[in-house]
């Protein structure tokens, strides 16, 4: 694989409040950029010195920070049919134990996120999917301690959603940035998860100590593989059994029956949730994606399964906007 990690990824924008106005953020080649500060580490030299701060500098600061953070593939969405809900009121809760940190942000700690729209550069999709709405609030914070965070199992027809609870005075309230990662919408929460499993891939900063993340790691996987082959296969998620490979190669996806039950085994590299899941190329053409072997957006060419246990074939797909095709 020579192409990065975020190869597969159209660039995304959209706007906040900042200031007195609405200021673009730009994610494009892995990066989420504050497009409208362009002397932003001045900025940041100066906030450093006593100075204010910004929204749209405590947001792509926040971004960094938790680009390796495991907990974003804990709780973020599994497929592209969840969404993550969130209670205003829990997220006013967590802003009042701390009360406005950051003097440099908007009137009242409120980042309005009501006309900021994620917008897939190029490929705006149809209607209003992808936008973001509602004001959350936001007071500089550094994290929110991970025992507060709760993903909720959606019911029928609902949205997947976080709740926040069990959090005292002393919560280590710096995990609320996480959470104002996860309010900017679908686009950039797959980004994230994208920038996340990179970081703990064998092409990651943490690779030397992925092996003390695995059981993390391979719930993650399997819990963003099950819903893909469920629709691949026309299975129960819940017969999906999904593990880390550590190999040069791709892995494996085989079936198996266990106790008269069919079963799906998969050996995935952490890296097939950075490079495939993440992007959306999971499953194109009725194929399931299992590699990249380049990839450069809006096109790619990778390898994938028919079914498993098959001998992978190589597709050329393409991205239309909506989602990815056959080329």
């Amino acid at each position: 694989m020579t192409s990065p990690w975020w190869a597969a990824f159209g660039p995304v924008q959209m706007h906040i409040g900042c200031g007195t106005g609405q200021h673009l953020m730009r994610w494009a080649d892995g990066q989420l950029q504050a497009a409208d500060h362009p002397d932003a580490e001045g900025e940041l030299v100066l906030a450093a010195l006593g100075g204010d701060t910004t929204p749209c500098l405590d947001l792509a600061g926040a971004w960094g920070k938790h680009s390796d953070d495991l907990a974003a593939l804990a709780i973020g969405p599994r497929s592209g049919t969840d969404k993550l809900a969130f209670s205003p009121e829990a997220l006013r809760e967590v802003a009042a134990a701390r009360g406005s940190a950051n003097p440099g942000s908007s009137a009242s700690g409120v980042i309005g996120l009501s006309s900021a729209t994620a917008q897939l550069i190029g490929h705006p999709a149809p209607g209003r999917r992808g936008k973001a709405r509602g004001h959350f609030m936001y007071s500089g914070f550094s994290g929110l301690a991970h025992r507060s965070l709760r993903a909720v199992p959606p019911r029928a027809g609902q949205p997947f959603g976080l709740s926040l609870r069990g959090w005292a005075d002393d919560i280590d309230v710096g995990r609320a940035e996480l959470i104002w990662l996860l309010t900017l919408g679908a686009p950039f929460q797959f980004r994230l998860s994208g920038a996340v499993a990179h970081a703990w891939s064998a092409e990651g900063q943490h690779a030397s100590r992925a092996a003390s993340a695995t059981p993390a790691l391979t719930a993650a996987l399997t819990g963003r593989l099950a819903p893909a082959a469920a629709r691949w296969l026309g299975v129960d998620p819940a017969v999906v059994d999904a593990s880390i490979h550590a190999g040069n190669q791709w892995g494996a996806v085989e079936e198996a029956r266990a106790g008269g039950e069919r079963r799906v085994q998969a050996r995935l590299p952490v890296s097939w949730l950075a490079r495939i899941w993440a992007p959306g190329l999971a499953l194109v053409g009725g194929h399931l994606v299992v590699s990249v072997m380049q990839a450069a957006w809006p096109t790619a060419d990778v390898l994938a399964l028919t079914r498993p246990g098959s001998k992978p074939v190589e597709l050329s797909v393409r991205h239309d906007g909506r989602g990815w095709i056959t080329a």
